[in-house]
């Protein structure tokens, strides 16, 4: 380990947007001031415990946002006037649980296996009280389910606390985040992004079977954390780069490369976590084990995407955009067209990018290229954000676009609803400014590792024999001479 002191980065000196808000209460940080350690105590409320008290605070809020609905009396559309429709009392009827069926056994789930076995875990307890209790069955669910996905969230922000033991405010901004106010328990996707989280965290501290166990389990939760190994992967390619042509068999020397072994375990770890959830479902029913992949198939386009701008802005009204297997092969070829971008851009960089900035940019091209985008898939993107570019001014835009996007679509819910409140344009703007948010950030992203000076998290590790604090396994061997920034790990303001 580095014998250099962990100081605690200050954004009231570093960030320019939260340096000029400081000169409202006195300014930033004085350089006389005690600098902050991650270790330093004599103080109870520490930089991480603020955070976590913020995202307690800021959950507590999402709970009474959503409060109109718990009753499940959904008259006069309450759930979309309120805007606190969830998908986790809807489902409660929708998928049985009522009635006391089991997810994959009495019936066919829309969603992956862990996610029903998750709504199974907590649904027929919540039913079997039930039936020898009065209570309001679909209530009680909701708030157990409330109750653990807030502990998921609790453990996604300490994760990525340890994650950035330099840059603890950094995960203020999960805290503080209005996707999470808005859009906590909508649905189950904290399940998912917990195991993401927790993947990434192992990964970082040199764990990659548990590392790889957590991806595979996020990916029976739902698709997308499968996504977090093509950075692994594109990473422990590099070294193919050093080895062409200086090596007399190339290839060979590859496959002894340390980088490599780590890798083959996360990727063997996250398929036996993923066959062992999945394969006694597959085997004992599979056509209900199956219909994720079917209903992902037949799904047309949906609210909120590119596809949806596409077609509301053709003038011609072709009917290719009602072609569903025409426009899932075409996002399929789409996606698979940006990870091979991301695989070039992360081989052919000079500076070997981070992981969380690769992370992020599979996460936001699946996003941006896809033919759903429900409301509460901006929680995919908030962790991610936070590791890959903690930037107050681009992550409040994008905060602010989410925002607009929320409150147009539960006006359009209430148009499909026979109760019209604005016209579709309307609508279809704030689905172009979500995306316009979410493309600007990729591209700011992919400018911070085509020019690694600009990396406040790689300038603040920059002399650590750590310089990307997610890399785990891929960052240099302990006791490594450090590698310093572009600019020499200054602490100048980056205004980008």
């Amino acid at each position: 380990m580095s014998d250099v002191r962990e100081h605690v980065a200050s954004p009231s000196t570093e960030d320019p947007f939260v340096h000029g808000l400081s000169e409202a209460i006195g300014g930033p940080r004085g350089e006389h001031a005690v600098p902050q350690t991650p270790d330093r105590g004599g103080r109870f409320w520490t930089a991480a415990r603020i955070v976590l008290a913020l995202t307690c605070l800021m959950l507590a809020f999402h709970w009474v946002q959503k409060s109109p609905c718990q009753d499940g009396a959904w008259a006069d559309y309450k759930q979309y006037t309120h805007f606190c429709y969830t998908d986790v009392l809807a489902l409660y009827y929708a998928e049985h649980l009522n009635e006391g069926a089991v997810p994959y056994v009495d019936y066919p789930v829309e969603y992956p296996v862990l996610t029903g076995a998750f709504m199974g875990l907590i649904g027929l307890p919540v039913h079997a009280f039930g039936t020898k209790n009065d209570i309001n069955q679909a209530q009680y669910f909701y708030n157990a389910n409330a109750l653990v996905l807030g502990v998921f969230a609790i453990a996604t922000v300490a994760m990525m606390l340890s994650l950035r033991r330099r840059r603890p405010w950094d995960a203020a901004m999960f805290a503080l985040s209005p996707a999470l106010l808005v859009t906590a328990t909508v649905n189950w996707d904290l399940l998912a992004i917990v195991l993401a989280v927790a993947g990434v965290w192992f990964w970082a501290k040199r764990n990659p079977i548990a590392a790889g166990a957590m991806l595979g389990l996020g990916m029976a939760a739902k698709l997308w954390p499968a996504f977090l190994f093509l950075p692994l992967a594109a990473l422990a390619l590099r070294p193919v780069r050093e080895l062409t042509g200086e090596a007399d068999n190339p290839l060979f020397d590859f496959w002894r490369r340390r980088e490599l072994m780590p890798l083959l375990k996360a990727v063997a770890a996250g398929a036996v976590a993923w066959l062992v959830v999945n394969v006694p479902v597959m085997v004992t029913h599979y056509d209900n084990w199956k219909r994720f992949l079917d209903l992902n198939t037949e799904r047309g386009i949906d609210w909120g995407t590119s596809w949806y701008i596409g077609r509301h802005l053709d003038p011609s009204g072709a009917t290719i955009w009602d072609k569903v297997p025409l426009v899932t092969n075409l996002s399929l070829a789409l996606f698979a067209a940006c990870c091979v971008g991301i695989l070039v851009l992360a081989l052919m960089a000079k500076t070997p990018p981070r992981v969380a900035q690769l992370a992020f940019l599979v996460v936001a091209l699946f996003l941006i290229t896809n033919k759903v985008w429900s409301q509460q898939f901006t929680l995919w993107l908030l962790p991610l954000l936070i590791l890959a570019r903690p930037k107050w001014v681009s992550f409040l835009v994008w905060q602010v676009a989410e925002v607009i996007y929320f409150l147009a679509f539960y006006g359009e819910l209430m148009t499909a609803s026979g109760k019209p409140v604005f016209p579709e344009g309307v609508f279809v703007l704030a689905s172009a400014i979500r995306l316009i948010a979410v493309v600007a950030l990729v591209v700011l992203v992919v400018r911070d590792i085509l020019r690694p000076e600009l990396d406040v998290v790689r300038r603040t590790y920059a002399d650590s024999d750590t310089p990307d604090p997610d890399a785990g396994p891929l960052n240099p061997d302990p006791g490594a001479p450090p590698v310093l920034a572009a600019d020499g790990g200054s602490g100048r303001l980056a205004v980008a």
